[in-house]
């Protein structure tokens, strides 16, 4: 992410603000087999909890070719506002887990636009949208989140980053293949360009190659601080992409307890921190 600073320009009362959608879907259990594949997990079983983040390849809105932009999104301007001309990139979040979603079982999303941003970074006009998503079992509120989703003018990318990291408890090595980024794709219905077109990649939007998709680095390191704690739930999560990082070229996750209830993530490699995660596990009993 381009350095910014944190004046709003216009878009601070966008018509767009308060607009909401709702979406209807089934926690399949065929869908979850896929994800499993994906991450080489153990694939959980009809009326078992979904795993972290995995919610995010549900809940999607398919649209023809022909209602898509030139980068693969769906047109702007139906839920999300028009940006034209600028390129997309997912920023960051938050996420409140109140109970699992259950595989095997309908679910609701109800979306609404918080917030739509203008901002000047170094690289130019930033437009911030920031959007809620509520997701219900019957009457059971499962998980909120906002996300954060910035649209930035035609730039090079930022491949580098000056920031140490901390000393860290722990590193996991992944291998971000174009095979990996395909099936990601796949699973989550994302036909952003940049994820598996090289030459528009490459070409268009200037990466080095094909880019690593954010939502599936959060959704790794989720998975790195599970593993590094078994025997805590976590409550919340708040996380923020730094840099791109692209497929071929191996990163690591690394992590360190910031308190009994508190564990900061990164994604990162030879440039720099990528991807940062901060975890608050809830209270044992």
């Amino acid at each position: 992410m381009p350095q910014l600073d944190t004046t709003p320009s216009n878009g601070e009362n966008s018509p767009w603000v308060g607009k909401q959608e709702e979406k209807q879907d089934v926690i399949s259990l065929q869908l979850s087999v896929r994800l499993a594949a994906l991450f080489g997990e153990a694939c959980p079983e009809e009326g078992q909890p979904l795993p972290y983040l995995w919610h995010w390849a549900f809940f999607q809105s398919p649209v023809v070719e022909a209602e898509l932009g030139e980068d693969g999104h769906p047109a702007r301007g139906r839920f999300l506002p028009p940006a034209e001309n600028r390129q997309r990139m997912w920023a960051g979040g938050r996420v409140t887990f109140h109970q699992p979603l259950i595989v095997g079982q309908r679910a609701t999303c109800r979306s609404t636009i918080l917030a739509v941003k203008e901002k000047h970074g170094q690289t130019g006009s930033l437009l911030f949208v920031t959007v809620e998503h509520r997701y219900f079992q019957g009457d059971a509120l499962c998980i909120s989140e906002e996300q954060d989703i910035v649209y930035r003018e035609p730039s090079p990318p930022k491949l580098t980053i000056d920031r140490t990291l901390p000393a860290l408890e722990w590193t996991d090595t992944i291998q971000p293949t174009p095979v990996m980024l395909f099936r990601y794709s796949a699973v989550t219905f994302n036909g952003h360009r940049i994820h598996y077109d090289y030459p528009y990649a490459t070409q268009q939007e200037g990466y080095p190659g094909l880019v690593v998709h954010g939502p599936m680095i959060a959704t790794l390191v989720m998975r790195s601080i599970t593993r590094q704690h078994p025997h805590h739930s976590p409550a919340r999560l708040s996380y923020r992409g730094l840099r791109p990082l692209i497929a071929d070229t191996p990163f690591s996750i690394g992590g360190v307890a910031d308190g009994a209830r508190t564990c900061s993530a990164w994604a990162f490699n030879d440039q720099g921190p990528a991807h940062q995660a901060d975890v608050t596990f809830k209270e044992s009993h």
